[in-house]
């Protein structure tokens, strides 16, 4: 037997790519170079520098309940008459209704 009669006893497996991503080529899915090529690449986004200089308003209020709509009884059409029935027929926006 000489070696040009050899044969495998099982078939020819390929080579495993590992870690490549992307399109299997060049750049391997990790972009250009430089800084965006590297591991660890976490650059802080310039929009959240901007949001985190702007002052802070504590707590949070709704613009219609800070001036109620204050509806006199008279006004009403029946008791059984609802709010949203009240701003239709009114033509209120989204303002608290108080009735006295």
């Amino acid at each position: 037997m000489q070696t040009h009669n050899l044969k495998r006893v099982h078939k020819n497996k390929g080579d495993r790519l590992v870690g490549r991503g992307g399109k299997h080529a060049k750049t391997s899915g990790r972009g250009g170079k430089g800084q965006t090529a590297r591991a660890g690449n976490k650059r802080r986004p310039e929009l959240r520098d901007i949001i985190k200089k702007l002052p802070k308003n504590r707590g949070y209020q709704f613009k219609s309940k800070k001036k109620p709509f204050i509806l006199k009884t008279e006004k009403l059409i029946s008791k059984g008459e609802k709010f949203s029935e009240i701003r239709k027929r009114l033509g209120i926006k989204g303002k608290h209704i108080i009735i006295k």
